[in-house]
């Protein structure tokens, strides 16, 4: 079996048993290693090399968390989320709670998705946003794998459609580039056009999640999530105000310096000028901060260590060259084939930008030859791309999701945030980009 596809199973597999996603992660890595024939030392060494690349996201998220917990003091998440409960009442009107529900949710969809475009600061405003909401969430027993659905739509689907913000990195820089190199033409070619029938398969996973298979309501503790929110229900002017005017600093300074953990940090300091966080609690507020996010953390370094040994066994290519072997003349089972190992990858190294530009020296060459056009080869090579960020237990698509839903423990990585994401995304992306490439 190829070392990559065994790798990642067995990561897969240990994740799936409730092993810790950094066990499962390094697990497949040395395993991984040794299935193809590198040394015990040298798989180590490939881990250890590949630690760093993923240090920077996790300070980003551990200082982002500090901010967040001065966000809560604040009350004005709090706040948000009473003014959300008023809307219910006391009344067990069930229109009224079905409508708050789709409040929510549609509230959640458009931030995450101007979280990619319109203000890009990615995961970033999970931590802030959601924590708040969860005892709304609680008492309208709204499914959170219904809201994991939805913010992992809203993460993914820009990106891969909208040529701005992260999509402008993922579609011109990284996709149409890259197709570019390798033998395609791509020029005055609309990408977003390529992308529509993919971006619709998207859209489809989450109607069916918000309208079928999460729309039933499930039970959570209660008091489980005060004990963790430590609701405020005092709320001063001048709090609101100072918690406002760090929000705004935050997202200031991380669009001019380009930097997550500055702009969280720029945040905090307010919080501490203003008096809103005490001198004396500081400390111990970064602290808790950081214990939230510190998952996140530990998993994108342990995923980015994977991802590097994945690369030095040197069996990605051969993957890929694999299903060419296997392909023949056959285009339709050319492009199952090719989203199939797309979505292997992806699932692995958890990230869509890291996968493109491994598959499309192979891709790119191997559709010309068989006759495939431009634009299925644009919506080929991007559906392969994309497939298995939901899904990945080492996607930040998903971990964000899950440092928002799970602050009260009452939300399970693998079970309620990968499995949900994974079934409703990757398996319609896989059909409607199967299609695309045939069609275009």
């Amino acid at each position: 079996m190829n070392a990559v596809v065994a790798a990642v199973l067995i990561m897969l597999v240990l994740s799936l048993a409730r092993i810790h996603v950094v066990v499962a992660l390094i697990v497949g890595a040395v395993s991984g290693g040794l299935i193809a024939g590198m040394s015990l030392n040298d798989t180590i060494d490939a881990f250890n090399n590949g630690l760093g690349g993923g240090a920077k996201v996790a300070l980003s998220y551990a200082v982002l968390g500090a901010f967040a917990v001065a966000i809560g003091k604040s009350g004005l998440a709090n706040l948000l989320a009473e003014k959300i409960l008023a809307k219910v009442g006391r009344s067990e009107d069930h229109t009224a709670v079905k409508s708050v529900r789709f409040m929510i949710i549609a509230i959640l969809v458009a931030i995450a998705l101007s979280s990619q475009n319109i203000l890009p600061i990615h995961i970033a405003f999970i931590p802030l946003v959601v924590p708040p909401l969860l005892y709304v969430m609680a008492k309208l027993k709204m499914d959170r794998r219904m809201v994991a659905c939805a913010l992992t739509f809203g993460l993914i689907t820009p990106y891969m459609f909208i040529p701005i913000g992260f999509g402008g990195i993922y579609l011109n820089e990284i996709l149409m580039a890259k197709i570019s190199a390798n033998g395609g033409d791509v020029e005055g070619l609309s990408v977003m056009k390529a992308m529509a029938l993919p971006a619709l398969g998207m859209l489809c996973g989450l109607l069916v999640a918000i309208f079928i298979t999460y729309r039933g309501e499930r039970n959570y503790n209660l008091s489980a999530i005060t004990r963790v929110e430590k609701v405020n229900t005092t709320y001063k002017p001048m709090t609101l105000v100072m918690a406002l005017a760090a929000i705004v600093v935050t997202f200031v300074v991380q669009l001019w310096l380009g930097s997550m953990i500055l702009g969280a940090l720029a945040g905090f300091l307010l919080f501490n000028l203003s008096g809103v966080v005490k001198w004396k609690e500081a400390d111990d507020l970064f602290t808790e901060g950081m214990k939230m996010l510190a998952m996140i953390g530990f998993i994108m370094i342990a995923a980015s260590g994977f991802a590097e040994v994945m690369r030095e066994t040197g069996e990605i290519t051969t993957l890929v060259q694999s299903s060419v072997d296997i392909i023949g003349a056959n285009k339709a089972l050319a492009a199952l084939l090719m989203l199939l190992v797309g979505l292997m990858i992806t699932l692995g190294i958890g990230s869509s930008f890291s996968t493109i530009p491994i598959i499309a020296a192979l891709y790119v060459p191997m559709a010309l030859e068989m006759g495939f056009s431009s634009m299925a080869i644009i919506a080929l090579v991007g559906t392969a791309g994309a497939l298995g960020d939901a899904g990945s237990p080492a996607s930040d698509s998903t971990l964000g999701p899950t440092a928002g839903l799970n602050a009260d423990g009452q939300h399970n990585h693998i079970w309620d945030s990968v499995v949900p994401t994974f079934l409703h995304f990757n398996l319609p992306l896989l059909g409607f980009g199967w299609v695309a490439a045939m069609v275009l």
